[in-house]
């Protein structure tokens, strides 16, 4: 079967470790599972608690963990290399609605879907720690400590701030819809726009800087991070057939450099 028949079907799996963490992730968190799957996989998460993306194929784990292994970064350019190529098209009847009503929990197919849960608060509580929920609720949360995977920095949230933290689409929606999600179904754009593989909470900053740019146009401040971010990149874009502009795959691959 082939990548544009399923939104899902490109997300190169790992073991079973990384699938029971995502499964389990709501209901016990998945420090432990995440430390094993890194353990195995040679590339450990780092001191920040993030997790690399080459072994979170989904995204169900927090954080991204630096690439800095040379094995690792010859796999991250491997996976950049697979990306197709073609110019950004118009932006012409490009809405945020054409890809679902914000953090919906009803977009079938991708993880903690119909969870009871909108994404944004699944997204808070995956990532975040020392999570706090409203009284009589554990879904909704009103304050975590946030290791942005952008700055660097360690962000203390509290939902009277909602905007100092965001939820970043890594492959902005408006640069998909310009790279052929116009011509997508419904289903398919709304699983793009609530798929934790292309979601991370970040500093609301930095995400207002980024907008809908592509690598090419901005990269996280970070560097230390830069080839994760751009995997993570690769990896949405292969998972649902997304094409990419020349500009972007050439910045992908200089990040992740021999």
């Amino acid at each position: 079967m082939g990548r544009g028949s399923d939104a899902r079907s490109g997300i190169r799996r790992i073991g079973p470790v990384v699938a029971v963490c995502g499964a389990l992730v709501l209901l016990v968190g998945c420090q432990g599972l995440e430390e094993d799957a890194s353990s195995d996989a040679g590339t450990p998460s780092d001191d920040r608690g993030g997790v690399s993306p080459l072994v979170n194929p989904e995204g169900t784990a927090p954080g991204l963990a630096a690439i800095t292994d040379e094995s690792d970064r010859a796999e991250a350019r491997a996976l950049i290399e697979e990306l197709r190529t073609k110019g950004r098209g118009p932006r012409t009847g490009y809405d945020r609605d054409e890809f679902g009503y914000a953090w919906m929990d009803t977009a079938d197919g991708v993880p903690l879907a119909r969870n009871g849960c909108d994404t944004r608060n699944d997204l808070l509580r995956l990532h975040g720690q020392d999570v706090r929920f409203r009284s009589g609720s554990d879904c909704v949360v009103v304050s975590m400590t946030l290791r942005d995977s952008y700055t660097g920095e360690d962000i203390a949230w509290k939902k009277e701030d909602a905007a100092r933290v965001q939820i970043d689409h890594v492959v902005p929606l408006s640069y998909a819809w310009q790279m052929g999600a116009a011509h997508w179904s419904e289903e398919k754009r709304r699983r793009l726009a609530n798929d934790t593989l292309n979601l991370l909470p970040v500093d609301g900053p930095a995400n207002a800087a980024k907008g809908d740019s592509g690598p090419a146009s901005w990269l996280p401040p970070d560097k230390r991070i830069r080839c994760s971010y751009v995997v993570r990149f690769a990896q949405t874009a292969l998972a649902y057939d997304l094409p990419v502009t020349s500009a972007d795959k050439e910045m992908m691959l200089r990040q992740c450099p021999d």
